[in-house]
Formats: structure tokens, sequence, C-alpha cells
């Protein structure tokens, strides 16, 4: 028998599993698909591709997350859509000073399974009811459905992460509370059908990514809270 890498072998290394949160979504689809095949075999069809879609969106892949002390991790995979030093919400508790805010716009067909940015214990956990206008404009961060988390870190601070939901984004899921402690790259919730995640860092610390980078949640670093590196320039090529 070989011991090489095969075909199959790629294949199946392609393939990720389902978070659990989506299993009841992928049976109702399996179900209603088979109804209609019965009834209507055209329907069968397209109800057999949004399934397919259903188990593509609840995706749950492996990830490789740097653990050197000091790194922040995306929260989130997605577009980078925003680096801007605001004053965090209100709700946070992080006080009036300005802040790094860093923004990751995802769209329907990205991986949304957030994980923690840093190690730390769950400080704050708050859920604040709103719309569901446009993740990617600036106002959504107000205006919209939102949790907002704070992590406390051992030696750099807390850490805050917002999940924002979107236009087609109608339910935010967190799968841990105040008092937990959490590991780097830990999952810790999951945003349905679109959305976005800001993630606010502690005083006078700069990011390290750019605009408009495609990050990768628990494994691009956003930033290193234990250097005195300034904030990157780039350019898109």
């Amino acid at each position: 028998m070989s011991n090489g890498h095969g075909i199959l072998d790629t294949i199946f290394d392609q393939l990720s599993p389902v978070h659990s949160d989506g299993h009841k979504f992928v049976a109702i689809g399996a179900a209603v698909t088979l109804l209609f095949f019965f009834l209507y075999p055209p329907l069968g069809w397209l109800s057999a591709g949004i399934t397919a879609w259903i188990i593509y969106f609840f995706r749950d892949p492996q990830r490789v997350t740097p653990l050197r002390p000091g790194l922040v991790v995306s929260a989130a995979d997605g577009k980078i859509s925003g680096i801007e030093k605001v004053v965090p919400p209100v709700e946070l508790g992080m006080g009036p000073e300005p802040r790094t805010r860093i923004s990751t716009f995802l769209s329907v067909f990205d991986v949304h399974i957030n994980r923690a940015p840093v190690a730390g214990r769950v400080v704050k956990s708050v859920y604040v009811p709103g719309t569901f206008v446009n993740a990617a404009l600036d106002k959504a961060s107000e205006d919209n459905e939102r949790r907002l988390i704070v992590i406390e870190t051992p030696a750099d601070g807390d850490v805050g992460v917002v999940q924002i939901a979107g236009l087609v984004a109608r339910r935010i899921v967190t799968f841990v509370e105040v008092g937990d402690a959490v590991g780097v790259g830990q999952r810790f919730g999951l945003i349905r059908f679109g959305s976005r995640v800001d993630v606010y860092l502690p005083p006078g610390k700069t990011a390290l990514v750019s605009v408009g980078q495609r990050a990768i949640a628990g494994e691009t670093v956003l930033a290193d809270l234990q250097s005195v590196e300034p904030e990157r320039e780039s350019r898109r090529a």
C-alpha cells in the first residue's frame, strides 16, 4: 500500500466539517429537498442546491493559530473593511479614550465561525438589539443588532470584540459567557448569513494589517501588543 498523498486525500483535505449550530438547518434542507423531489423534481434540484450552500456556509475548518504572547489574531474571516481610531461603544465599558478599531466584513461566502483574538478571561458580554443595515457601513457599529464582548488579557490590557449583524444576518450566536477563560483562536461564536466583526485594541496599539486585506480567523495577525512597530503602510498590487 502506498503511503503517498492520493487524489482522494487531496479532495478530502479541502472538505470541512459542519458546525453543530448548522446541523438543524442542514436537516431541514435535506427534508424539504426529499419532499420536493417527490412532489416536483425541478424544485427538488433547487432545494438541493440551497442545502449544499447551507452546508458550505456552516463549514468549520481547522485553523493554525500563532501562540506568541502579545499577538492579536483575526476574530473573523473576510475583508478588512476599516481601521480607525475611535471611542469604543459605551456598552464595552472601555472608557472615552480612542482605540484602534479593526473591522472585518464577512460576505455570505466567508466562514462565519468567530474566534477569540487573544487569550484571557471574558469580563463583559452585552447583547444590544438594533436594525439590520449594511454591515459594511460605519453606522452599523451603532445601529445594528450586536453582541459586545471584552476579553481581559493577563498582561496586555483589554481587547473588545463586537459581532454585528448585517442586511441578511438575523441571528448572533455566542458560545462563551462572562467569567469564561478563552484561548487565542478559540471558537467563541458565529453570525448567521453575512455580518461584520470589530476588534478594539488597547490604547496606543496599532494595526499590522491594511484595509482591503483578506483575513483568516484564528490565523491572520491583526496586531502585536508587545511591539512598538508603527502602523504598517501598504499598497494594492
